[in-house]
């Protein structure tokens, strides 16, 4: 009966652990809004913004967090500097080079742009019909990311 309890014990520990956060493509999440409608959050990033780094090892990594976000909302990892076309919203937006392999997405600027200027991290939060409700250009928290979920659930 031990064993039973143990094993038990450790599936459901296991099961916590190794829950990962489901990041989703724009393409995709057009897909599933037609299954089932939820609020998107759109995690802008580069991969040289230290605070950026800093949210997808320690927010991102938390497990309340995860749970909330892959059951409650679509989750969009986006890299400010992807060089693909993006389809969304009957929209194609491409990558814009500003000099030698620098530059950035026209979809980055255009869910990312607070007072004419970019700043990263962005957290874009779009409704059922991909409209910005909003928008927050710094650094979140464990503690203040999941306080953002609670409000944006109500």
């Amino acid at each position: 009966m031990k064993k039973l309890y143990l094993l038990i014990f450790f599936l459901g520990i296991s099961a916590t652990v190794f829950c990962q956060l489901k990041s989703n493509s724009f393409e995709e999440i057009e897909k599933l809004q037609q299954i089932q409608k939820r609020k998107i959050i759109v995690f802008i990033h580069t991969d040289w913004c230290q605070f950026c780094q800093r949210m997808k090892a320690t927010t991102f990594k938390n497990q309340e967090i995860i749970e909330k976000l892959n059951s409650d909302f679509y989750f969009v990892d986006f890299n400010a500097e992807e060089k693909r076309e993006i389809t969304f919203n009957n929209h194609v937006f491409k990558f814009q080079p500003s000099g030698n392999n620098v530059g950035v997405h026209e979809l980055a600027l255009q869910l990312g742009t607070i007072n004419n200027q970019i700043t990263y991290p962005v957290l874009c939060v779009l409704n059922e019909k991909n409209e910005i409700m909003l928008q927050y250009n710094n650094y979140l928290s464990i503690k203040d990311f999941k306080i953002l979920l609670e409000k944006l659930l109500l």
